[in-house]
Protein backbone atom coordinates (compact mmCIF):
# COMPACT_ATOMS: atom_id res chain seq x y z
CA UNK A 1 0.00 0.00 0.00
CA UNK A 2 2.86 2.38 0.81
CA UNK A 3 4.38 1.73 -2.61
CA UNK A 4 1.03 2.50 -4.27
CA UNK A 5 0.78 5.84 -2.47
CA UNK A 6 4.39 6.65 -3.41
CA UNK A 7 3.71 5.75 -7.05
CA UNK A 8 0.62 8.02 -7.10
CA UNK A 9 2.68 10.82 -5.53
CA UNK A 10 5.33 10.58 -8.24
CA UNK A 11 2.75 10.43 -11.06
CA UNK A 12 0.33 13.12 -9.87
CA UNK A 13 2.64 15.73 -8.28
CA UNK A 14 3.96 16.98 -11.68
CA UNK A 15 0.37 17.88 -12.62
CA UNK A 16 0.07 19.95 -9.43
CA UNK A 17 3.45 21.62 -10.02
CA UNK A 18 2.50 22.59 -13.57
CA UNK A 19 -0.86 23.91 -12.42
CA UNK A 20 0.76 26.06 -9.72
CA UNK A 21 3.30 27.38 -12.24
CA UNK A 22 0.44 28.29 -14.57
CA UNK A 23 -1.38 30.17 -11.81
CA UNK A 24 1.66 31.89 -10.24
CA UNK A 25 4.11 34.07 -12.18
CA UNK A 26 6.59 33.79 -9.29
CA UNK A 27 6.61 29.97 -9.43
CA UNK A 28 6.76 30.15 -13.22
CA UNK A 29 9.97 32.16 -12.99
CA UNK A 30 11.40 29.63 -10.55
CA UNK A 31 10.54 26.85 -13.00
CA UNK A 32 8.67 23.56 -12.74
CA UNK A 33 11.85 21.48 -12.76
CA UNK A 34 13.42 23.42 -9.89
CA UNK A 35 10.20 23.05 -7.88
CA UNK A 36 10.20 19.30 -8.60
CA UNK A 37 13.77 19.12 -7.29
CA UNK A 38 12.89 20.98 -4.10
CA UNK A 39 9.82 18.82 -3.43
CA UNK A 40 11.77 15.64 -4.17
CA UNK A 41 14.68 16.62 -1.93
CA UNK A 42 12.29 17.43 0.92
CA UNK A 43 10.45 14.12 0.59
CA UNK A 44 13.69 12.16 0.37
CA UNK A 45 15.44 13.83 3.30
CA UNK A 46 12.81 14.42 6.03
CA UNK A 47 13.02 10.86 7.33
CA UNK A 48 9.87 9.24 5.89
CA UNK A 49 11.87 6.74 3.81
CA UNK A 50 13.62 3.83 5.59
CA UNK A 51 17.37 4.30 5.94
CA UNK A 52 19.68 1.76 4.32
CA UNK A 53 22.42 0.05 6.27
CA UNK A 54 26.03 0.06 5.08
CA UNK A 55 25.61 -3.55 3.90
CA UNK A 56 22.56 -2.55 1.83
CA UNK A 57 24.41 0.37 0.23
CA UNK A 58 27.27 -1.92 -0.73
CA UNK A 59 24.79 -4.21 -2.52
CA UNK A 60 23.09 -1.28 -4.30
CA UNK A 61 26.36 0.17 -5.54
CA UNK A 62 27.72 -3.19 -6.73
CA UNK A 63 27.07 -3.01 -10.48
CA UNK A 64 27.96 -6.70 -10.96
CA UNK A 65 24.97 -7.85 -8.91
CA UNK A 66 21.46 -8.20 -10.31
CA UNK A 67 19.39 -7.51 -7.23
CA UNK A 68 15.95 -9.04 -6.81
CA UNK A 69 13.44 -9.06 -3.96
CA UNK A 70 14.11 -12.78 -3.37
CA UNK A 71 17.86 -12.14 -3.13
CA UNK A 72 17.32 -9.34 -0.60
CA UNK A 73 14.98 -11.57 1.45
CA UNK A 74 17.65 -14.29 1.52
CA UNK A 75 20.27 -11.79 2.71
CA UNK A 76 17.86 -10.56 5.38
CA UNK A 77 17.14 -14.09 6.56
CA UNK A 78 20.85 -14.93 6.77
CA UNK A 79 21.66 -11.86 8.85
CA UNK A 80 23.64 -9.16 6.97
CA UNK A 81 20.59 -6.99 6.26
CA UNK A 82 18.10 -5.33 8.63
CA UNK A 83 14.31 -5.27 8.28
CA UNK A 84 14.46 -1.64 7.16
CA UNK A 85 16.74 -2.71 4.29
CA UNK A 86 13.96 -4.83 2.80
CA UNK A 87 11.59 -1.83 2.81
CA UNK A 88 14.35 0.41 1.48
CA UNK A 89 14.98 -1.95 -1.45
CA UNK A 90 11.31 -2.10 -2.44
CA UNK A 91 11.18 1.70 -2.57
CA UNK A 92 14.53 1.87 -4.38
CA UNK A 93 13.32 -0.65 -6.96
CA UNK A 94 10.22 1.46 -7.67
CA UNK A 95 12.27 4.65 -7.93
CA UNK A 96 14.83 3.06 -10.24
CA UNK A 97 12.07 1.69 -12.48
CA UNK A 98 10.32 5.08 -12.65
CA UNK A 99 13.47 7.01 -13.58
CA UNK A 100 14.26 4.51 -16.34
CA UNK A 101 10.72 4.54 -17.72
CA UNK A 102 10.43 8.34 -17.47
CA UNK A 103 13.56 8.98 -19.54
CA UNK A 104 12.69 6.23 -22.02
CA UNK A 105 9.33 7.90 -22.76
CA UNK A 106 10.53 11.50 -22.48
CA UNK A 107 13.16 11.22 -25.22
CA UNK A 108 10.90 10.09 -28.10
CA UNK A 109 8.10 12.50 -27.19
CA UNK A 110 10.51 15.43 -27.00
CA UNK A 111 12.23 14.53 -30.26
CA UNK A 112 9.14 13.74 -32.36
CA UNK A 113 8.49 17.47 -32.83
CA UNK A 114 11.94 18.20 -34.29
CA UNK A 115 11.99 19.85 -37.70
CA UNK A 116 15.16 18.15 -38.96
CA UNK A 117 14.59 19.13 -42.59
CA UNK A 118 14.23 22.74 -41.54
CA UNK A 119 17.75 22.75 -40.07
CA UNK A 120 19.22 22.66 -43.56
CA UNK A 121 17.31 25.70 -44.72
CA UNK A 122 18.66 28.14 -42.14
CA UNK A 123 21.25 30.74 -43.06
CA UNK A 124 24.92 29.84 -43.00
CA UNK A 125 25.47 32.43 -40.29
CA UNK A 126 23.25 30.45 -37.91
CA UNK A 127 25.21 27.28 -38.62
CA UNK A 128 28.50 29.10 -37.95
CA UNK A 129 27.02 30.50 -34.73
CA UNK A 130 26.06 26.98 -33.62
CA UNK A 131 29.58 25.65 -34.24
CA UNK A 132 31.18 28.60 -32.45
CA UNK A 133 28.79 28.18 -29.54
CA UNK A 134 29.55 24.46 -29.17
CA UNK A 135 33.31 25.03 -29.36
CA UNK A 136 32.99 27.81 -26.76
CA UNK A 137 31.19 25.44 -24.39
CA UNK A 138 33.46 22.42 -24.90
CA UNK A 139 36.74 24.24 -24.23
CA UNK A 140 35.92 25.26 -20.60
CA UNK A 141 34.41 21.81 -19.96
CA UNK A 142 37.75 20.24 -20.98
CA UNK A 143 39.69 22.82 -18.96
CA UNK A 144 37.46 22.16 -15.95
CA UNK A 145 38.01 18.44 -16.31
CA UNK A 146 41.79 18.98 -16.27
CA UNK A 147 41.47 21.10 -13.13
CA UNK A 148 38.87 19.13 -11.18
CA UNK A 149 39.29 15.53 -12.38
CA UNK A 150 41.00 14.53 -9.12
CA UNK A 151 38.65 16.46 -6.84
CA UNK A 152 35.27 15.56 -8.40
CA UNK A 153 34.05 11.97 -8.15
CA UNK A 154 33.65 10.37 -11.60
CA UNK A 155 34.55 13.68 -13.22
CA UNK A 156 34.35 12.18 -16.72
CA UNK A 157 30.65 11.53 -16.17
CA UNK A 158 30.13 15.09 -14.91
CA UNK A 159 31.89 16.38 -18.05
CA UNK A 160 29.51 14.30 -20.16
CA UNK A 161 26.46 15.65 -18.35
CA UNK A 162 27.71 19.23 -18.70
CA UNK A 163 28.26 18.70 -22.41
CA UNK A 164 24.70 17.43 -22.74
CA UNK A 165 23.03 20.22 -20.77
CA UNK A 166 25.08 22.99 -22.42
CA UNK A 167 24.44 21.73 -25.92
CA UNK A 168 20.78 20.87 -25.40
CA UNK A 169 19.15 21.12 -22.00
CA UNK A 170 17.61 19.22 -19.09
CA UNK A 171 16.35 16.27 -21.20
CA UNK A 172 19.93 15.62 -22.37
CA UNK A 173 21.29 15.96 -18.84
CA UNK A 174 18.73 13.47 -17.53
CA UNK A 175 19.31 11.01 -20.38
CA UNK A 176 23.08 11.08 -19.91
CA UNK A 177 22.65 10.58 -16.18
CA UNK A 178 20.87 7.30 -16.89
CA UNK A 179 23.19 6.30 -19.73
CA UNK A 180 26.34 6.78 -17.63
CA UNK A 181 24.78 5.68 -14.31
CA UNK A 182 25.69 8.93 -12.54
CA UNK A 183 25.17 9.15 -8.78
CA UNK A 184 21.81 10.82 -8.03
CA UNK A 185 23.27 13.44 -5.68
CA UNK A 186 25.94 14.39 -8.22
CA UNK A 187 23.25 14.75 -10.88
CA UNK A 188 21.00 16.91 -8.70
CA UNK A 189 23.81 19.21 -7.56
CA UNK A 190 25.19 19.59 -11.09
CA UNK A 191 21.81 20.69 -12.37
CA UNK A 192 21.01 22.83 -9.31
CA UNK A 193 24.31 24.71 -9.64
CA UNK A 194 23.57 25.12 -13.35
CA UNK A 195 20.14 26.62 -12.60
CA UNK A 196 21.58 29.06 -10.05
CA UNK A 197 24.45 30.28 -12.25
CA UNK A 198 22.16 30.19 -15.28
CA UNK A 199 19.81 32.64 -13.53
CA UNK A 200 22.72 35.04 -13.00
CA UNK A 201 23.72 34.64 -16.65
CA UNK A 202 20.18 35.47 -17.80
CA UNK A 203 20.11 38.57 -15.60
CA UNK A 204 23.36 39.69 -17.23
CA UNK A 205 22.32 39.16 -20.87
CA UNK A 206 18.89 40.70 -20.30
CA UNK A 207 20.27 43.82 -18.62
CA UNK A 208 23.78 45.03 -19.50
CA UNK A 209 25.01 42.11 -21.62
CA UNK A 210 24.27 43.71 -24.97
CA UNK A 211 26.01 46.99 -24.02
CA UNK A 212 29.07 45.10 -22.77
CA UNK A 213 29.41 42.90 -25.85
CA UNK A 214 28.94 45.85 -28.23
CA UNK A 215 32.28 47.17 -26.97
CA UNK A 216 33.92 44.17 -28.67
CA UNK A 217 31.50 43.01 -31.38
CA UNK A 218 29.54 44.68 -34.20
CA UNK A 219 25.88 45.56 -33.76
CA UNK A 220 23.15 43.44 -35.32
CA UNK A 221 22.10 44.59 -38.78
CA UNK A 222 18.32 44.16 -39.17
CA UNK A 223 17.05 42.62 -42.39
CA UNK A 224 13.81 44.56 -42.23
CA UNK A 225 11.60 41.50 -41.78
CA UNK A 226 10.89 38.98 -39.07
CA UNK A 227 9.82 35.42 -39.74
CA UNK A 228 9.22 34.55 -36.12
CA UNK A 229 6.03 32.79 -37.16
CA UNK A 230 8.10 30.03 -38.78
CA UNK A 231 8.28 28.32 -35.40
CA UNK A 232 5.40 27.39 -33.17
CA UNK A 233 6.12 29.37 -30.03
CA UNK A 234 2.92 28.35 -28.28
CA UNK A 235 4.68 26.23 -25.68
CA UNK A 236 6.95 29.14 -24.72
CA UNK A 237 4.09 31.13 -23.20
CA UNK A 238 2.12 30.27 -20.03
CA UNK A 239 -0.71 27.84 -20.69
CA UNK A 240 -2.82 25.49 -18.63
CA UNK A 241 -1.00 22.18 -18.33
CA UNK A 242 -4.36 20.41 -18.37
CA UNK A 243 -4.85 21.75 -21.89
CA UNK A 244 -2.82 18.78 -23.17
CA UNK A 245 -5.42 16.38 -21.73
CA UNK A 246 -8.11 17.64 -24.07
CA UNK A 247 -9.39 15.00 -26.50
CA UNK A 248 -7.97 17.03 -29.39
CA UNK A 249 -4.43 16.39 -28.12
CA UNK A 250 -4.85 13.28 -25.97
CA UNK A 251 -5.80 10.77 -28.66
CA UNK A 252 -2.99 11.67 -31.12
CA UNK A 253 -0.49 11.62 -28.25
CA UNK A 254 -1.64 8.17 -27.18
CA UNK A 255 -0.61 7.08 -30.68
CA UNK A 256 2.72 8.89 -30.16
CA UNK A 257 3.18 7.04 -26.87
CA UNK A 258 2.49 3.78 -28.70
CA UNK A 259 5.21 4.64 -31.19
CA UNK A 260 7.49 5.52 -28.28
CA UNK A 261 6.89 2.06 -26.80
CA UNK A 262 7.91 0.49 -30.12
CA UNK A 263 11.09 2.59 -30.23
CA UNK A 264 11.92 1.72 -26.61
CA UNK A 265 11.46 -1.96 -27.45
CA UNK A 266 13.80 -1.67 -30.42
CA UNK A 267 16.41 0.09 -28.30
CA UNK A 268 16.14 -2.49 -25.52
CA UNK A 269 16.41 -5.35 -27.99
CA UNK A 270 19.45 -3.83 -29.66
CA UNK A 271 21.15 -3.33 -26.29
CA UNK A 272 21.05 -7.09 -25.65
CA UNK A 273 23.79 -7.45 -28.27
CA UNK A 274 26.19 -5.54 -26.01
CA UNK A 275 27.82 -6.20 -22.62
CA UNK A 276 25.69 -5.45 -19.56
CA UNK A 277 27.68 -2.37 -18.52
CA UNK A 278 27.02 -0.75 -21.92
CA UNK A 279 23.35 -1.66 -22.30
CA UNK A 280 21.76 1.49 -20.83
CA UNK A 281 24.08 3.65 -22.92
CA UNK A 282 23.01 1.78 -26.07
CA UNK A 283 19.34 2.08 -25.11
CA UNK A 284 19.61 5.88 -24.76
CA UNK A 285 21.51 6.33 -28.02
CA UNK A 286 19.15 3.97 -29.89
CA UNK A 287 16.03 5.72 -28.62
CA UNK A 288 17.52 9.10 -29.59
CA UNK A 289 18.38 7.90 -33.10
CA UNK A 290 15.09 6.09 -33.81
CA UNK A 291 13.11 9.07 -32.46
CA UNK A 292 14.91 11.53 -34.74
CA UNK A 293 14.26 9.22 -37.69
CA UNK A 294 10.58 9.02 -36.71
CA UNK A 295 10.38 12.83 -36.64
CA UNK A 296 11.15 12.83 -40.38
CA UNK A 297 7.67 11.39 -41.01
CA UNK A 298 5.09 14.15 -41.35
CA UNK A 299 2.34 12.26 -39.52
CA UNK A 300 4.61 11.92 -36.48
CA UNK A 301 6.21 15.35 -36.64
CA UNK A 302 2.87 17.18 -36.80
CA UNK A 303 1.31 15.60 -33.71
CA UNK A 304 0.68 18.57 -31.43
CA UNK A 305 1.88 18.73 -27.81
CA UNK A 306 4.27 15.76 -27.92
CA UNK A 307 6.92 18.08 -26.46
CA UNK A 308 4.62 18.92 -23.52
CA UNK A 309 3.99 15.24 -22.85
CA UNK A 310 7.73 14.64 -22.95
CA UNK A 311 8.32 17.40 -20.41
CA UNK A 312 5.78 15.74 -18.09
CA UNK A 313 8.00 12.65 -18.01
CA UNK A 314 11.05 14.88 -17.39
CA UNK A 315 9.22 16.30 -14.35
CA UNK A 316 8.49 12.78 -13.09
CA UNK A 317 12.17 11.92 -13.53
CA UNK A 318 13.29 15.10 -11.72
CA UNK A 319 10.94 14.48 -8.80
CA UNK A 320 11.93 10.83 -8.35
CA UNK A 321 15.68 11.28 -8.74
CA UNK A 322 15.67 14.23 -6.30
CA UNK A 323 13.91 12.08 -3.70
CA UNK A 324 16.68 9.48 -4.12
CA UNK A 325 19.47 11.98 -3.37
CA UNK A 326 20.81 11.79 0.18
CA UNK A 327 21.99 15.25 1.26
CA UNK A 328 23.91 13.64 4.10
CA UNK A 329 26.28 12.34 1.45
CA UNK A 330 27.47 15.86 0.59
CA UNK A 331 31.24 16.17 0.47
CA UNK A 332 33.84 18.77 -0.43
CA UNK A 333 34.07 17.29 -3.92
CA UNK A 334 30.62 18.60 -4.71
CA UNK A 335 31.61 22.25 -4.24
CA UNK A 336 34.13 21.80 -7.04
CA UNK A 337 31.23 21.03 -9.38
CA UNK A 338 29.94 24.52 -8.51
CA UNK A 339 33.28 26.06 -9.47
CA UNK A 340 33.26 24.01 -12.68
CA UNK A 341 29.80 25.30 -13.66
CA UNK A 342 30.94 28.90 -13.09
CA UNK A 343 33.99 28.23 -15.25
CA UNK A 344 31.80 26.91 -18.08
CA UNK A 345 29.42 29.87 -18.04
CA UNK A 346 32.08 32.57 -17.79
CA UNK A 347 34.65 30.79 -19.95
CA UNK A 348 32.21 29.89 -22.73
CA UNK A 349 30.96 33.48 -23.02
CA UNK A 350 34.51 34.91 -23.18
CA UNK A 351 35.61 32.33 -25.77
CA UNK A 352 32.43 32.84 -27.77
CA UNK A 353 33.07 36.60 -27.92
CA UNK A 354 36.67 36.05 -29.05
CA UNK A 355 35.60 33.63 -31.79
CA UNK A 356 32.76 35.91 -32.85
CA UNK A 357 35.26 38.76 -33.19
CA UNK A 358 37.31 36.63 -35.57
CA UNK A 359 34.28 35.52 -37.63
CA UNK A 360 32.59 38.94 -37.49
CA UNK A 361 29.47 37.69 -35.68
CA UNK A 362 27.31 40.40 -34.08
CA UNK A 363 26.64 40.82 -30.35
CA UNK A 364 22.95 39.85 -30.47
CA UNK A 365 23.77 36.59 -32.26
CA UNK A 366 26.34 35.67 -29.63
CA UNK A 367 23.90 36.39 -26.80
CA UNK A 368 21.02 34.42 -28.32
CA UNK A 369 23.18 31.40 -29.23
CA UNK A 370 24.77 31.36 -25.76
CA UNK A 371 21.28 31.53 -24.25
CA UNK A 372 19.97 28.71 -26.45
CA UNK A 373 22.87 26.40 -25.60
CA UNK A 374 23.41 27.10 -21.91
CA UNK A 375 19.83 27.89 -20.86
CA UNK A 376 17.75 25.96 -23.47
CA UNK A 377 15.33 27.17 -26.22
CA UNK A 378 12.39 28.35 -24.04
CA UNK A 379 14.47 31.31 -22.89
CA UNK A 380 15.24 32.45 -26.45
CA UNK A 381 12.09 34.56 -27.01
CA UNK A 382 12.45 36.08 -23.54
CA UNK A 383 16.03 37.19 -24.16
CA UNK A 384 15.19 38.31 -27.72
CA UNK A 385 12.48 40.50 -26.23
CA UNK A 386 14.95 42.03 -23.78
CA UNK A 387 17.32 42.73 -26.69
CA UNK A 388 14.40 44.27 -28.67
CA UNK A 389 15.31 42.04 -31.59
CA UNK A 390 12.64 39.56 -32.75
CA UNK A 391 14.57 38.66 -35.90
CA UNK A 392 17.02 36.49 -33.96
CA UNK A 393 14.33 34.26 -32.43
CA UNK A 394 14.48 31.78 -35.30
CA UNK A 395 18.29 31.52 -35.15
CA UNK A 396 18.20 30.97 -31.39
CA UNK A 397 15.44 28.37 -31.49
CA UNK A 398 17.12 26.51 -34.35
CA UNK A 399 20.43 26.35 -32.47
CA UNK A 400 18.72 25.21 -29.26
CA UNK A 401 16.57 22.54 -30.92
CA UNK A 402 19.51 21.13 -32.88
CA UNK A 403 21.24 20.97 -29.49
CA UNK A 404 18.40 18.85 -28.12
CA UNK A 405 19.04 16.33 -30.88
CA UNK A 406 22.85 16.19 -30.73
CA UNK A 407 23.28 16.64 -26.97
CA UNK A 408 23.01 12.95 -26.06
CA UNK A 409 25.51 11.87 -28.72
CA UNK A 410 27.97 14.64 -27.88
CA UNK A 411 27.72 14.24 -24.11
CA UNK A 412 28.22 10.47 -24.16
CA UNK A 413 31.04 10.78 -26.70
CA UNK A 414 32.92 13.35 -24.60
CA UNK A 415 32.46 11.29 -21.43
CA UNK A 416 33.73 8.10 -23.06
CA UNK A 417 36.73 9.87 -24.60
CA UNK A 418 37.75 11.41 -21.27
CA UNK A 419 37.28 8.09 -19.50
CA UNK A 420 39.42 6.27 -22.11
CA UNK A 421 42.30 8.73 -21.88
Amino acid sequence: MKLLFLLLFYILTPFLINYLCYKSSLLRKLGAIMIAYVVGLLVGNIGIFPEASQAMMELITNKDLKLTSDYIQEKYASGPLAATDVSYFEIYKLQDLLTTVAIAFALPLLLFSLNVKGWFTVAGKTFVSLLLGLVSVLIPIFVGYAIFKNSVDESWKVAGMMTGVYSGGTPNLAAIQKALDVDNLTYILTHTYDLVIGAVFLMFVMSIGQRVLLKFLPAYKPSGSSNEGSYDLSNIHPQSFFDILRKKYLLPNLAAIGLAILIIGLGAGLSELFPKEQQMLIVILSITTFSILASLFKRVNQIEKTFDYGMYFILVFSLVVASMADLRSLSLSHIHIFYWVILVYVGSLIIHVLLAKIFNIDADNVIIVSTALTCSPPFVPVVAGALKNKEIIISGLTVGIVGYAVGNYLGILIAQLLHAF
